[in-house]
Formats: C-alpha cells, structure tokens, sequence
C-alpha cells in the first residue's frame, strides 16, 4: 500500500500534469458560420428566377407590392413556365387558379425572353386575363446607368 502525499496531480518526468480543459473553442464554430453566411448572401439573389431569360430594357419604376407575385415566363424558344415548371398555355390558367385560390388579385408577373415575338407575350397575358386574374404586369431590365461627367 502506497499513500501519495502529492499537491493533486501526478508527476511524470518532474512535470505536473494538468486536467483536461472542459470549455469548447467557439472561434473555429463562428469562422465557419461566418463563411456560410458569406455563401449564402452571394447566392441568394442567384436563386429567385429559375429560368434564364434576356429580358428587354425598359424605363418604368419598378413595381411595390406586399406579396410574393407568381412569375410566368417565356423563353427564347416559346416555351411558357409557371414560376420554373414548363406548363402547356391551357394548363395555364387552372393550375394558377390553384395556387392563388381565391384571389385573383394575386399578382402575376409576365417575364418574355425579348427575342420571342411580341404576338405569343400577349398571347399569354391574354390567356391569364381571360382567367380572372386582374394584375398582371411584364417584367423588363432597367437600362445601364449613363456614366457619370
């Protein structure tokens, strides 16, 4: 039987050993929550349109509303979207019925690739109308800001 009559810890080679520490090292958990939130404020805005389409330049105010608007969108090849989904143009009309329920002043956002003809934009606008739907807008790029003198 041996008794120590040490200060607490053990000694090896003439060195005192020390506990284990018991509190977490935050900085490496707030440097990778930084970068995170750095990633996802770049990519956000990347994120709202789905479908890719050059849209004409314009020099209307943008539009203010409270709520999300619906997006219809016309690509260069004529092919209508329902926010990203390709949709048939008569399936229009009911599946936007059932998105916006009982509202028709739902607003709903015409976006036309300005390379497809003017004719298939109204087209579109004009089926959407027909349904009910009472604000319907189009959707263009403002210009380039003239340089400065």
């Amino acid at each position: 039987m041996g008794i120590s009559a040490g200060g607490g810890g053990s000694t090896r080679g003439g060195r005192m050993r020390r506990a284990p520490m018991s509190e977490i090292n935050v900085t490496p958990l707030v440097d990778v929550m930084l970068v995170l939130l750095i990633v996802f404020m770049v990519a956000a805005p990347l994120l709202t349109v789905g479908v890719q389409v050059d849209l004409p330049k314009t020099q209307a105010a943008a539009i203010q509303g409270q709520d999300e608007p619906l997006s219809v969108t016309i690509d260069s090849k004529g092919v209508v979207y329902l926010q990203e989904s390709p949709i048939e143009i008569d399936q229009l009309v009911p599946r936007l019925q059932a998105i916006a329920g009982n509202a028709p002043e739902r607003r709903i956002f015409v976006r036309g690739d300005q390379a497809i003809n003017y004719g298939k934009v109204l087209e579109v606008m004009g089926v959407i109308n027909t349904g009910g739907f009472t604000k319907v807008a189009l959707v263009g790029n403002p210009p380039a800001a003239a340089p400065r003198r």
